[in-house]
């Protein structure tokens, strides 16, 4: 099954299924984002920051962080809706960083349900989740999977 924004609301560990496909919107990055992002976590390296300097390294300009391209991923993930009031931990990822993402570069998600384990001690289910960050033209900036709890749908 493929989804894409909006997908269902509030989707249970009993709804998850493994194969499942998920789309979510797009998100082009700006020079704002990496400012901003840089000053938050107090990382201002030279290849987010330096135009000239980037400009002698193999990416030839500036890069968005690593970890902003990710935590854009989450919150396109949370647009999607599936896991509204839903998910109830977060348990973590394995991600690779795999190309660069520049400034004006548009990225969306694609995840896909590889696992499921039931944990009803804790109210729900093990999901994982196969993750692709894709940018506009095709390209895998970053890939891996995380896994969250998700609730169980409440009995009737």
């Amino acid at each position: 099954m493929r989804y894409t924004p909006q997908g269902p609301l509030g989707y249970y560990y009993e709804d998850s299924q493994v194969g499942e496909v998920f789309v979510t919107h797009g998100r082009t990055i700006t020079e704002a984002d990496i400012a901003n992002f840089g000053g938050v976590i107090g990382d201002y390296h030279p290849l987010h920051f330096d135009a000239e300097y980037t400009k002698t390294t193999i990416f030839g300009q500036r890069i968005a962080h690593g970890m902003l391209t990710l935590s854009f991923a989450t919150g396109l993930v949370t647009q999607l809706g599936t896991n509204m009031k839903t998910i109830l931990a977060f348990r973590g990822l394995e991600f690779t960083f795999k190309a660069p993402v520049f400034i004006g570069d548009t990225i969306h998600v694609e995840l896909t349900t590889t696992e499921k384990a039931d944990a009803p001690k804790f109210g729900g289910g093990w999901v994982t989740q196969a993750v692709k960050i894709v940018k506009q033209d095709g390209t895998v900036v970053q890939e891996g999977k995380w896994t969250a709890l998700v609730a169980s749908k409440p009995a009737h």
